[in-house]
């Protein structure tokens, strides 16, 4: 008797559909969430009140390339990386 033989497709196919479903679910919805980061600090200007990923607000002074200068009180001013800016805070909000 010979060993039965299975089609490479088939064999393949529960990996192939987990990659599809990993994609989907969470490198897909990753990607999105970066690109509108990204959107967020290349629109960033003068007098947005911002937050930080430390939880500090405050309203920008100067955008540089890689820094954002953020005025905490009249007489503060403290220089951030651009990525540590999670959210451009409307105003009313």
């Amino acid at each position: 008797m010979q060993p039965q033989q299975t089609n490479v497709f088939v064999q393949f196919l529960p990996m192939v559909l987990i990659f599809g479903i990993f994609y989907f679910l969470v490198i897909r919805p990753e990607k999105e969430k970066q690109k509108k980061h990204q959107e967020l600090l290349k629109n960033l200007s003068k007098n947005d009140e911002v937050l930080t990923s430390g939880g500090i607000h405050g309203i920008v002074v100067n955008v540089k390339e890689k820094t954002v200068v953020l005025r905490l009180d009249e007489s503060v001013r403290v220089e951030f990386e651009k990525d540590a800016v999670v959210l451009v805070i409307k105003k009313g909000e």
